[in-house]
């Protein structure tokens, strides 16, 4: 922090090019630790510096530092050059992970990792080397965390196989896999794939790390926290051995992270997969949830949010999943509170994010008249604020006949006597209508 009173303040991107080149460090190193490997491919300017971008653009919270992204910065730009001989020489020590824990859609709770910034930039930095070298070996049927691939080419896939007759579904579910991959088990499938020492003592030393929890740290002699970087990819490597077992008994399978369904043509062939799958995933240390694991119809069970069903011409069609739609509904509602303490701009901000985001991701469902319905329910909760923010009386008269209302409407409105809601969703509709909604930036899902 000193250096900062010293000399003008750089930015990081410029530090790493000046401490993060092999030029500026290699006087300090023993000739044995300037041989090319991927550590050096890691640690090389460019790779930071894109690294370095990439966390910058994902933000995110502080780590057990408590050091945000700006103070790190200000920090690398003297502590980088000894940051990075201890990585070259194996004496770097990540810090532990601060522990989050946040609700899950279905109930319980998911744990998060948080590294610090720091710990974020070298993971990232390592994900960019191996990510290009361990990707193509992985599964065609893993769509989960890889570049060029999405969880709409994984629903598109379950379609094609469902459309093709295979209308039994295996859907395992792993208790808590982030949380329980064996270090060991891990270590030994990425070192079949990558040979440079350093990359794999970097990694182990950020499985080991450990996770803050009340203050104390405690290790951990398993699991791969959610929240870095490298935590997917190495998810990957751990369940790619299952994708490579399943592909050459010529299943029909889509795997998306830990959520795996394998598609078959009756419940005898169904059975048969979840024994295999029970031994596969034991041979891992893997635990299969006997409670959410079932073979079933594919019409009764969801994926990544999505469900399918049967249209005229046995056609398949997708929809959302009653349960996703569930779970909007809740989000939107909560987004509305009508006593939420935010001015109508406020709400329809932070809906119109939420909103759109949930719209891009459900765009392939085949469910015009949903989306209708769903349309006019949010209509109908945001009149419910407007009316709530005019008050019955004078005040919602005269703003109601502003906006075209006939002064038998707007009296009529103004002193009903009904919850808000009720009064909203009556005469107010046709005066605050769908134009209404546009100008005030409401997205509409159809």
């Amino acid at each position: 922090m000193s250096a900062k009173a010293e000399r003008p303040a750089k930015g990081h991107g410029e530090a790493l090019s000046e401490a993060g080149s092999d030029e500026a460090l290699r006087p300090r190193l023993e000739p044995e630790d300037t041989g090319p490997g991927l550590l050096h491919a890691v640690l090389a300017r460019g790779n930071m510096q894109q690294a370095w971008k990439r966390v910058r653009a994902n933000k995110g919270a502080a780590g057990v530092d408590g050091l945000s992204i700006d103070e790190t910065a200000e920090l690398l730009c003297s502590e980088w050059p000894s940051i990075r001989e201890q990585l070259l020489h194996g004496a770097y020590r990540p810090q532990p992970v601060r522990r989050v824990m946040i609700p899950k859609p279905d109930g319980g709770e998911r744990e998060l990792g948080i590294p610090t910034v720091t710990d974020r930039l070298i993971q990232q930095a390592l994900l960019q080397v191996l990510q290009p070298l361990l990707d193509p070996t992985f599964s065609q049927h893993s769509y989960g965390f890889r570049p060029g691939r999405s969880a709409h080419q994984a629903v598109l896939a379950a379609q094609t196989y469902v459309q093709q007759g295979r209308r039994i579904v295996v859907d395992v579910d792993l208790e808590k896999f982030f949380d329980r991959v064996n270090h060991d088990i891990l270590i030994d499938r990425l070192r079949k794939r990558i040979a440079d020492a350093g990359v794999i003592w970097l990694v182990r030393a950020y499985l080991t790390s450990g996770v803050l929890v009340n203050g104390i740290a405690m290790a951990r002699d398993e699991g791969t926290p959610q929240g870095g970087p490298l935590s997917p990819l190495l998810a990957n490597v751990m369940l790619d051995e299952v994708d490579k077992e399943l592909e050459q008994r010529g299943h029909c399978f889509v795997r998306y992270a830990d959520d795996a369904n394998v598609y078959v043509r009756s419940r005898r062939a169904g059975a048969r997969v979840m024994q295999l799958l029970r031994r596969l995933y034991a041979r891992l240390r893997l635990q299969v949830n006997e409670t959410k694991s079932t073979i079933a119809s594919v019409f009764q069970r969801k994926f990544l949010g999505y469900s399918f069903r049967v249209a005229p011409g046995i056609k398949i069609k997708r929809r959302v999943a009653t349960k996703s739609i569930a779970t909007f509904k809740q989000r939107v509602r909560e987004l509305t509170r009508r006593s939420g303490g935010y001015s109508l701009d406020e709400v329809v901000k932070r809906l119109r994010v939420y909103v759109l985001g949930w719209k891009a991701y459900f765009r392939l469902a085949d469910t015009p008249g949903v989306w209708s319905d769903l349309d006019k329910w949010i209509r109908h909760r945001v009149r419910a604020i407007q009316l709530k923010m005019w008050k019955r009386g004078k005040t919602s008269y005269r703003e109601l006949l502003k906006r075209g209302a006939s002064s038998e409407v707007a009296a009529q409105v103004a002193r009903n006597t009904r919850r808000w809601w009720r009064n909203s969703g009556m005469l107010l509709h046709k005066v605050l209508d769908i134009r209404w909604a546009d100008g005030l930036g409401i997205p509409r899902l159809c």
